[in-house]
């Protein structure tokens, strides 16, 4: 059952995000007002160690309030290729230069309320270059990637995104 979409007026706009009221028509002939928000995709990975670890960073978000293991990642750049933006973040968060990189899948992260993509990689191995020169996190560590599943039944899990991506890869090590 399609919803029709009838116009779309912004009521705030940003570099960041912006926030609109869509005219929709749903199946059954009503028309209301659905809040949306438009923002840019993102891009995350997963950089394996080839001993069942991932780097993962430790950060608190002031959203939610909570602290959380999450993988590195953030908004793709106007122009910028979502594996080129993944590698980027891994640098900037971590130090550390990532190995080859394969595409694992995209999430459309909520898409009931906006319209973001998570583009998510694994790369394979990863070469200390440096301190981070986008400090995000309190801790970065390589974390196996068996303890996932505990850690998130704890809530330490900080992202769907990053939760899609080390269950997707320990699914496909267990293999």
């Amino acid at each position: 059952m399609r919803w029709t979409v009838h116009g779309e007026t912004y009521v705030y706009r940003s570099p960041w995000m912006n926030l609109c009221l869509a005219d929709v028509e749903l199946p059954d002939g009503r028309r209301l007002d659905h809040h949306l928000v438009r923002v840019r995709n993102a891009a995350g990975v997963v950089a394996l160690n080839g001993e069942g670890r991932a780097l993962l960073i430790w950060r608190h978000r002031f959203i939610t309030g909570r602290w959380g293991w999450e993988i590195p990642g953030g908004r793709v750049e106007e122009g910028e290729e979502p594996e080129r933006a993944a590698a980027r973040e891994l640098l900037e968060e971590t130090g550390w230069r990532p190995g080859p990189l394969r595409h694992l899948f995209d999430v459309p992260a909520s898409p009931g309320l906006h319209d973001g993509v998570h583009h998510l990689y694994a790369a394979d191995g990863a070469e200390r270059a440096g301190d981070p020169t986008d400090v995000e996190a309190e801790r970065i560590e390589w974390v196996p990637l068996a303890s996932v599943p505990a850690l998130a039944a704890r809530g330490e899990i900080g992202s769907s995104s990053s939760l899609a991506a080390l269950l997707y890869l320990l699914g496909e090590n267990g293999r």
